[in-house]
């Protein structure tokens, strides 16, 4: 039986296949990396456009660069379930929005659809609609994941039986859309930015529930040193990523290749304001 959300993978070598009977769950499968992201290129662009009318933020700039990676690197956007690989049909992130009433508690989970074509200022701007509309408590009512908990949770002793139906639907492939849609654990990757509550990056697990294989923590900017190849040594400040990955769907070299490509068009956001070059995936 196929999924809704994903193509099952079948022109990939042998181990690939394999992996997934020895690592069967996905925090079993978790490889951990700091990315350091260089401020001074994104905060030069950014008051450029500043001084075009335009806002871009760090986590706009970075979530783009993410989507267009995706586009070059697709199987970034594979997943494991039930032992098996898939491609994501689509490319969404889901995000945790603070709300500003002054309880650490109060947040919301969601996601937003992206495309490896989205330029910059559509990021930009699919951030801010998203943000305007969930950032208050009483939008709570109007957040299809919030509904959702608030049913669950009135089921009373029923909860746990629900969560065992919830996990043996999303191993065999058999929640309904409508609940994929709003599930913030079926995503191609979970981006946190705790710089926005002045906390250092984490490297946030990835859950085995769902389809995330990708978790990023943006936190507190910081100086990292580095050797220039004739011997200088220079500080750079720079925006930390915690990253957590599930090696079956890469690897780790693969990995390597694609964060350095990251790093690159981070180095130069203006590349960002063009549609990214996309590798296409044969429907097997």
């Amino acid at each position: 039986m196929g999924r809704p959300d994903g193509i099952r993978v079948r022109d990939e070598v042998p181990m690939y296949y394999l992996i997934p009977l020895i690592m069967t769950e996905r925090h079993d499968s978790m490889n951990m990396v700091t990315v350091d992201i260089p401020l001074e290129p994104l905060r030069r662009y950014m008051n450029e456009k500043r001084r075009e009318g335009r806002h871009v933020s760090h986590m706009a700039m970075i979530m783009t660069a993410y989507a267009h990676l995706a586009g070059e690197f697709p199987s970034l956007n594979r997943f494991v379930v039930n032992k098996r690989i898939y491609q994501h049909k689509d490319f969404k992130i889901s995000l945790v929005v603070l709300r500003p009433d002054g309880n650490a508690n109060s947040n919301t989970m969601a996601k937003l659809e992206f495309t490896p074509q989205d330029t910059v200022f559509d990021v930009q701007k699919k951030l801010d609609d998203y943000i305007e509309k969930n950032s208050s408590t009483a939008a709570e009512d109007a957040n299809s994941l919030d509904k959702v908990m608030k049913v669950l949770l009135k089921l009373g002793g029923l909860v746990n039986f629900a969560g065992w139906v919830l996990r043996f639907g999303d191993r065999h492939g058999l929640l309904p859309q409508k609940l994929l849609d709003v599930s913030p654990f079926h995503a191609s990757a979970l981006f946190t930015n705790l710089a926005s509550i002045r906390t250092n990056h984490i490297y946030h697990h990835v859950y085995d529930f769902g389809t995330t294989s990708v978790a990023i923590a943006m936190g507190n900017m910081r100086d990292t040193v580095r050797r220039g190849r004739d011997g200088t040594v220079e500080v750079v400040r720079c925006i930390p990523l915690g990253v957590v990955m599930d090696e079956r769907i890469a690897s780790g070299h693969y990995f390597a290749l694609a964060f350095a490509r990251l790093k690159e068009m981070l180095a130069h956001p203006e590349s960002l304001e063009q549609p990214a070059a996309v590798k296409t995936i044969s429907e097997n």
